[in-house]
This record gives C-alpha cells, structure tokens and sequence, in this order.
C-alpha cells in the first residue's frame, strides 16, 4: 500500500476550516525553522529525511495514530518516500504533499469579501503559503487586480470563470517579497498596468501613473478605485479605497502589525513617511473602513473563510503599530527592532524593475519562504 497524495488546495481548505492534522516535516532543520506550514488545529514536527533513510522507527514514537498526517518536503519525492514508509510500517490516514512546499507557497485560494453597492463584488487571494495578499475587483464584465502574484494563470481563470475582462492591474508600490504579474497579466489582457511613479525612478518598461486624485473606473457602475498616497513602505507606496468602503492599503498597514521602512535600504529616511501616514493620512479617513493589506504575517489574521481584513477603527484601537505615542521610541521600533529581510528581496526588486529577467524556475525559488514585510511578525 502506497500514501495518499493531498494538493496544496485540499491542504488550504483544512488549515481555513481549522480541522485537525499532524504534520511531519522532513526538510533539513535551517529551512523548517525558516518557514513551514502553520494553522490553529496543525500540529507540526521536524524529523530531516537523512535520518529517516533506514526506516521510519525514530517517527513512530512521535507521529500520532488518531490523527490525519501529512508529509511534507520541499519538492515531493522525500515526502512520499517517508509517507509510504509509514504506511508500511502500519500507520493508516497517511498522505504527503503533491508539490512539497513548492507547491504550498505557490497556491492562491480566492475568498469573497463582499459585494459592492451597485454591483459587482470584491474577492481576496489568500496566497496562504507566502502570506501574500492579492485583490480582484469585478463589476459589469470588466475587473481590476491589485498586487498581482506572479501565477498569472490562476487570475486569468478566475476572471474566464466569472465572465470579466481584466482592464486594469494595480501594484500599491514596488514590491520586494515576492514578484508582480502585473505587468505580465496586464500585457496578456491588453489591460492598462498602474505603479506609483515615485517607486518607478528605474524601471525599464512603460506604465500608468498611480497617483492621488484620479479615479480609475472598474464597469459601468459608480465603482471607483480612488488613489491616496501613502507612503512608508516604500517612497511611493499608495493605499486604494474602493467604493468608499475597502482601504486596500498594501504593505503600510497590516492587521497586526504595519510595514517596515528598509527594504530599499532607506529605513532612516522613510519613517517619517511611514509615521506620518499611520498617524496622520490614515487618521483622516472613516472607522468604519475595512483595511484590506497586501500581506498577513500569522495565521492568528486569517478570519471568517480565511479572509484578512479588519475595520480601521479597531486597528488604531488594537494593532501595536499604531499605538506608540512617542515618535522616537516609534523610531527605534522600525529602525532597530525589524526582522530578518525577504530571502532574495534584492534580486526580485531587480526583477520588477524590469532589470533582470530570471527564469520561471529562477523566481520560484526566490519567492520561497515567509514574505517579512511587517514590523511585528517575529
């Protein structure tokens, strides 16, 4: 008897149902500890696969028989090597991921976040492995997206499945964790692609300027995408309110947290913005906003279905970013107290920038890992 294979959306759906699973990680010990796989009701262990070559017998002791168990690799093989191992061992309700942790930081889960009020609705894609956050904004046949991963496939899908054609693709500011299909999505669709210019000093290619004081029509409806200017994250960074209810407000403001200043290597230079936003711009807006962010940093900010999102009032109430009175101590926070950078976030600010040209194989490995873009992830 063999293992049973479990893709990374059957994975997803129990981590958001918060059902119970047991999983035996058998990566090498620095990149379990860099990033694995996390939930409310997972429990999760690391036994690196080179002790496990001559039988399984350091497992069984630890692996639970009243549980799901699921394998997992950074590819595959490893894990249904060991799964199968188990399993002829006598353990039963064994599986292992199809894809390893490839596959889990590269899948996108689509969540409604609600309708709008004259039609049309917005949806969330939870990309659960990364912690990346991307947005699909439909009305009257067309649709806007915002932050587009780089697995443009599933977006095109997602948009031929619902009927929509994709006029517009947005990124609230150049990112540094992970790379933008933006501009490849928008190309394919013959969509307008917008950025921030003053985080687009040096990129390669042409664009729409995402600035203040426009408003950037998604269908025939009374939606409107309407820029604010948000910056801290980066020096252009921009937050979008649509339909004067959703705050989309990219790496600045997160639910438990808010973004970091330095991954342009300009930390001193941009708290200022960063507090100046937090604490002013935003403090100018409606309560009852709901902030959608480009990222989550813990399972803990996954709510209802897996969505991520909170009312602005709350988070000035809640979220310790917003809560240090005193500029200088905000200061050392976000200067001195930051966690360790994106793995390759260098190489894929090159990348979207139009600068460098990696392969598909070449990007995904530098997008594996957790995405570090806030303050208070660790």
């Amino acid at each position: 008897m063999e293992a049973t294979i479990m893709n990374a959306r059957e994975l997803t759906r129990l981590v958001l149902n918060k059902e119970q699973l047991f999983i035996l990680d058998v990566r090498n010990e620095d990149l379990f500890d860099d990033w694995k796989i996390e939930g409310e009701s997972v429990e999760i262990i690391n036994i690196p696969y080179f002790e496990l070559l001559d039988g399984v017998d350091p497992a069984l002791d630890k692996v639970p028989q009243d549980k799901k168990v699921l394998v997992v690799c950074a590819k595959e093989g490893s894990s249904k090597f060991v799964a199968d191992l188990l399993v002829e061992a006598g353990r039963s309700n064994v599986y292992y991921l199809q894809g390893g942790m490839k596959a889990w930081s590269e899948h996108l889960e689509p969540v409604k976040i609600g309708d709008l009020k004259n039609g049309g609705s917005i949806y969330q894609f939870i990309r659960i492995g990364k912690g990346c956050l991307s947005y699909f904004v439909m009305s009257n046949g067309e649709a806007a997206i915002i932050d587009t991963p780089r697995m443009t496939d599933d977006i095109e899908r997602f948009a031929s499945e619902n009927h929509v054609q994709i006029k517009h693709t947005m990124d609230t500011h150049l990112h540094a964790d992970h790379i933008s299909g933006g501009r490849k999505l928008a190309e394919k669709a013959s969509a307008t692609y917008w950025l921030p210019p003053k985080d687009a000093t040096e990129v390669t290619f042409d664009f729409a300027k995402l600035e203040e004081n426009q408003v950037i029509r998604v269908g025939n409806t009374e939606i409107n995408i309407q820029p604010i200017y948000s910056p801290g994250h980066t020096i252009g960074s921009t937050s979008l309110l649509i339909d004067d209810k959703y705050l989309l407000t990219g790496d600045i403001l997160f639910v438990e947290s808010i973004g970091r200043p330095d991954l342009a290597g300009k930390a001193e230079d941009w708290v200022g913005d960063l507090r100046d936003t937090l604490y002013n711009r935003y403090t100018h807006l409606s309560n009852e906003l709901i902030v959608l962010p480009a990222h989550f940093g813990k399972v803990s900010e996954l709510g209802h279905n897996g969505a991520v999102s909170a009312r602005l009032g709350d988070l000035y109430q809640h979220n310790p970013g917003l809560n240090i009175t005193d500029e200088a101590e905000f200061r050392d926070v976000v200067t001195n107290h930051l966690p360790p950078q994106p793995n390759a976030y260098q190489e894929i600010r090159q990348t979207n920038m139009g600068k460098i040209h990696p392969s598909e194989e070449e990007q995904r490995e530098m997008e594996i890992g957790p995405n570090r873009c806030a303050i208070h992830d660790n």
